[in-house]
């Protein structure tokens, strides 16, 4: 089964980046899409990014567009997210999740413990 683990997290000034990384443990991630998502202390859970198996598709929130980059290395069974301009309305606990496709085909799951980004004023 698969089993992913998110990394990068941590506490940047508004303006600064970080970049997140999805890692696949005990199978690979090239069978799947990978999305973000990010939960905020009393906020409902929301789409981030998206990848799609092939990275030949990608889809942002409105919120994220022209900051956020995903991208995949399937030969390293990772993801990544690179989130430049960060605001602190991006804190938030940042999670990854699995699916057959971007479009809700599926529902996501194989969800990750997530990694805290914190961005201060």
């Amino acid at each position: 089964q698969l089993y992913l683990v998110e990394a990068g997290g941590g506490s940047v000034q508004s303006g600064g980046s970080l970049s997140l990384s999805c890692a696949a443990s005990r199978s690979t991630l090239e069978y799947y899409a990978i999305g973000w998502f990010r939960q905020a202390p009393g906020k409902e859970r929301e789409g981030v990014s998206c990848i799609s198996d092939n990275g030949g598709s990608t889809n942002y929130a409105d919120s994220v567009k022209g900051r956020f980059t995903i991208s995949r290395d399937n030969a390293k069974n990772t993801v990544h997210l690179r989130m430049n301009s960060l605001k602190p309305e991006d804190t938030a606990i940042y999670y990854c999740a699995a699916a057959l496709d971007c479009a809700g085909s599926t529902p996501f799951g194989s969800w990750g413990q997530g990694t805290q980004v914190t961005v201060t004023s």
